[in-house]
């Protein structure tokens, strides 16, 4: 086992690394960025470098300045969390030129999953189901418009490099193509530094369902179950569950197996996750794959009892999973508190954190970074906190969820609490009844 990891993050997801860390007997090391320097991460590791000015590409996507770090505290492994560098296989390389482990699949199993395109013809090869599209980039307007005409409208532009809807045009009719085309390309370059743009078939009235997966280096891989990631806004999540109130045993089993096969294909080690549209009929397609832990793991923790980021850490040590599939014995739901105000837009609320009151009980655990007189900086992520209600039904579930975000007080800023309550007393959320495009037709009260 490692004797010591540095996390290549920040907030709460190094915190949540360095609690399980403690409770295997690894030592931590946090990194920050001057803006970062009174975060908790920094405080509650038992080692802090400061590697740069606020700006990410000075810190946190700083590689030379992060390798100097784990050199210098003598680090044997870096988790690094997700977003940043988490899937960056150039960074996994350097890791592994450098002899240190990166808590993470190889450089090759992120390429391979890293680029859509590549990852869409190694699905197909694995029998796993995707939306009818494209084979290949796009190579001009005219080839985007014989493209949709074959496939028929609606169609949808993804970025090759993209993520975070970053790159993406949804197109209804041939007279829109040519601008969302060009747009969507521009977008992609901005962003990615890489235009590549694909195509695909348009799923109306879509669910966003992930599958967790767990490999090893000896060929075994099981899945962990799914999540329900449908209520996002402008592609970003906002709030996940297990198990998906839209699932049936039958689609589960299905699934399932089919996201064993997408991670056995590249021959997976880590966890990982497998993303899938499914449309009204429940017919299933795959997304993308996710090759690091995500935001949303506590859900799946708490429905199967397991821990994700000890079982990713033990992975990277050589040990075995367990080889056994995972269902939820439980109900989850996240809900993610950013510093946003739901009445305007959710536009960014970063400032100082003035009264804090988390709320506790039964079914309620809160991962957070923040703490009363915290200064929210202007310069990363505005999430800055998780809170997840479980129970043993749904139904149950909301409630201890809209009962502890009644208890949740934050001032000094914006947060997206009171959009939570109200999603909690939706009917239409509460019947399960929704779909990724739920949040375009809510309206806060």
């Amino acid at each position: 086992m490692f004797k010591k990891i540095l996390i290549a993050n920040r907030g709460e997801i190094a915190l949540r690394v360095i609690r399980t860390c403690r409770e295997m007997g690894i030592k931590t090391v946090a990194i920050y960025s001057t803006a970062d320097k009174d975060s908790l991460h920094v405080r509650f590791a038992d080692e802090a470098v400061c590697i740069g000015k606020p700006a990410s590409s000075e810190s946190y996507l700083n590689i030379p300045h992060i390798m100097a770090a784990a050199e210098i505290t003598n680090a044997d492994a870096i988790h690094p969390g997700y977003g940043f560098l988490a899937e960056n296989s150039k960074f996994a390389q350097i890791c592994l030129d450098h002899g240190i482990k990166f808590i993470g699949p190889t450089p090759e199993m992120i390429n391979s999953m890293g680029d859509k395109v590549t990852a869409k013809e190694t699905m197909i090869k694995a029998g796993v189901p995707v939306v009818p599209g494209v084979e290949g980039l796009l190579q001009s307007v005219e080839h985007a418009k014989a493209s949709a005409n074959e496939i028929g409208y609606p169609v949808i532009l993804k970025a090759t490099a993209g993520g975070g809807g970053k790159g993406m045009r949804v197109v209804w009719s041939e007279a829109e193509i040519e601008k969302s085309y060009d747009n969507a390309k521009a977008e992609a370059a901005a962003s990615f530094k890489n235009d590549g743009i694909y195509m695909e078939k348009f799923v109306e009235e879509p669910r966003h369902i992930e599958i967790q997966v767990a490999g090893d280096q000896f060929g075994n891989v099981c899945h962990l179950s799914e999540r329900d990631c449908s209520i996002q806004r402008r592609h970003q999540k906002l709030v996940e569950e297990s198990p998906s109130p839209f699932m049936t045993p039958e689609l589960r089993e299905k699934m399932g197996q089919a996201a064993i096969k997408a991670a056995a294909a590249i021959n997976y080690e880590s966890v990982g996750t497998i993303e899938f549209l499914v449309d009204k009929h429940r017919n299933f397609y795959f997304m993308e794959m996710n090759t690091r832990i995500q935001v949303e793991h506590c859900v799946t923790e708490e429905v199967i009892n397991y821990d994700l980021i000890k079982e990713q850490i033990k992975i990277a040590a050589g040990h075995k999973i367990s080889g056994n599939n995972y269902y939820p014995e439980m109900h989850a739901i996240e809900c993610r508190i950013n510093a946003e105000d739901p009445y305007n837009d959710f536009r960014p609320s970063p400032g100082k954190i003035t009264v804090l009151h988390q709320p506790g009980g039964h079914g309620v655990r809160i991962d957070s970074h923040v703490y009363a007189g915290y200064v929210i900086p202007p310069y990363y992520d505005s999430m800055i906190a998780k809170i997840i209600a479980v129970a043993r039904t749904r139904e149950e579930a909301i409630d201890t969820m809209s009962r502890a975000l009644s208890e949740y007080v934050i001032e000094g800023i914006k947060t997206t609490i009171p959009f939570h309550q109200q999603l909690m007393r939706n009917e239409d959320f509460r019947k399960g009844n929704f779909t990724t495009k739920f949040l375009e037709t809510f309206k806060m009260q």
